[in-house]
């Protein structure tokens, strides 16, 4: 008898461990990931009807990723509920759960009464939004089935307005990376002063009887020894590190040296300059080089005919991926312009219109007899009439401002602006392909990008995951992060965080302090 009600005991908590939940998912969610309907492992989805209309009304976004994937979700629920049984009663799914589509009775029938739905009409009065039906369906469902049940939504304030109306509400977790502390940029090795020598001379150290926390591959380290020597080094898997493999500056074409101002942008030339490393993730904050860095890599690839890449390919996202570019007049590049002005920063920084004079001709006076000279000529020139066929781009015509430098780069194809818009169907074959900004993409849209990418090509993801402007990601959602979390230790992939600024003191000050 004893061991009977201790079966039954077990049982019961066994059901308790393995309870299923019914989530009721938001349209945001959808549109984020598709293919979420089949991964909520063995429990009861419901999609209230008043997510399909708004699904309906995305749809016809032609050159968009929401109106693409609301034509996935509305092909993938015609696969899934062929009829209208199905529809009401709900389907098995794969994954051992269920899904239907819910319609709520209470809005089509006001004189219908709930304790739940009376308390949401004292809350949120107004039922013609599409964000408060749907916590009403949700309340519904609550009432109809056991709990928990979990409202599903990437929109915070509907989170707030649901648990304001006594329902559980939760984000989207699936995509989201483990909550950890906070990333270091690298890790310290600690070596005897011997084996750092040893390293210096050689050129790579075998770790094996040295202990610590196992080294992801690729991983930037500093080995450091007690006397307080270091040295930077990255690990090639084995147990072995081995020295950087940068020169002592890069250089676009006819443009300026640029070196490495820090250890953390070693470690960014390091990864940007070595061919075996097709992706690289790089953390940052502003004036932290991020930019300037990769785009003088970049081009210092790609000057000569036996350069590993045809080419340099810039782009990133108008908020996010897809959005509509708008009306703005011109060709690509005028159009995107003003979201890639950070980059012609840069090319005019890399490739000045006036190279620095060199510091001991800074200061030559001219002689009074050379300046006469010049002036003569000045005047001659200026008094003379000028032919038809001045260049409308040369210094000295009158039809036109100067070409700069860098603009030349973009004339000839070197440089390219790409729009994520139109990115999707694309083979990117042998460029350096840089994506700025890429927290404020999904890991669906960082997904679409990096598998455009063909052969012989380079990708380097940069951005800042503490500043983003998307409502639909967050710090640990983002594409960025994810790509980051996703590509950890694999051998073509690299991650460097940056966090000294280099821009200037004002600069680093403003972005620790504001």
């Amino acid at each position: 008898m004893e061991n009977l009600k201790g079966a039954k005991a077990s049982s019961q908590r066994n059901r308790v461990v393995i309870k299923v939940k019914t989530f009721v998912l938001d349209t945001n969610v959808l549109l984020h990931d598709p293919e979420s309907i089949f991964k909520f492992q063995n429990n009861n989805l419901a999609i209230p009807v008043e997510v399909l209309e708004e699904l309906d009304g995305i749809k016809g976004e032609q050159s968009t990723e929401r109106g693409r994937n609301a034509r996935r979700v509305h092909r993938i629920l015609q696969e899934l509920l062929p009829d209208s049984r199905s529809m009401l009663e709900g389907v098995k799914l794969e994954n051992g759960g269920t899904l239907s589509i819910i319609i709520n009775p209470y809005l089509s029938d006001p004189s219908r009464h709930s304790a739940s739905m009376d308390r949401l009409r004292a809350i949120l009065p107004d039922l013609s939004k599409k964000d408060n039906r749907i916590i009403a369906a949700a309340l519904f469902v609550q009432e109809q089935n056991e709990p928990p049940t979990i409202l599903v939504t990437k929109d915070v304030n509907v989170q707030l307005k649901a648990r304001a109306v006594g329902l559980e509400s939760e984000d989207y977790l699936n995509d989201k990376v483990p909550e950890t502390d906070e990333e270091l940029s690298y890790r310290d090795i600690p070596l005897s002063l011997y084996e750092l020598q040893r390293f210096c001379s050689e050129g790579y150290f075998d770790l094996g009887a040295v202990g610590g926390e196992p080294l992801f591959l690729n991983e930037y380290v500093l080995l450091r020894s007690e006397e307080g020597k270091t040295m930077p080094a990255r690990y090639y898997g084995d147990g072995q590190v081995r020295r950087l493999k940068i020169p002592d500056f890069v250089k676009a074409p006819g443009g300026i040296p640029i070196r490495a101002r820090n250890l953390e942008q070693q470690f960014f030339m390091d990864a940007l300059l070595d061919d075996s490393i097709h992706i690289l993730t790089c953390y940052g904050k502003a004036g932290t080089g991020k930019t300037l860095l990769s785009t003088a890599c970049a081009l210092y690839q790609t000057h000569d005919d036996h350069s590993k890449y045809d080419g340099l390919s810039i782009s990133r996202p108008v908020i996010a991926l897809g959005k509509d570019i708008g009306f703005l007049p011109g060709t690509l590049e005028e159009k995107m312009r003003p979201w890639l002005q950070p980059y012609h920063d840069a090319l005019e920084v890399l490739v000045p219109s006036k190279p620095p004079k060199e510091p001991q001709f800074a200061t030559k006076k001219v002689s009074k007899k050379k300046h006469g000279k010049h002036e003569a000529h000045f005047h001659a020139q200026m008094n003379s009439p000028q032919p038809s066929h001045v260049s409308h781009h040369g210094g000295n015509g009158h039809h036109g401002p100067a070409v700069k430098p860098y603009e030349r780069l973009l004339k000839s194809g070197l440089v390219e602006i790409e729009a994520l818009a139109f990115i999707r169907g694309r083979s990117i074959a042998r460029r350096f392909f840089i994506l700025d900004e890429a927290q404020q993409l999904t890991p669906h849209e960082v997904k679409t990008v990096i598998t455009r990418i063909s052969e012989g090509s380079k990708i380097v993801l940069i951005g800042d995951p503490s500043q983003i402007d998307n409502p639909y990601v967050d710090a640990r959602s983002n594409g960025l992060v994810y790509c980051h979390n996703r590509m950890k230790g694999q051998g073509l992939a690299a991650h460097v965080k940056l966090t000294k600024g280099e821009r200037s003191k004002l600069a680093e000050l403003a972005a620790d302090l504001l």
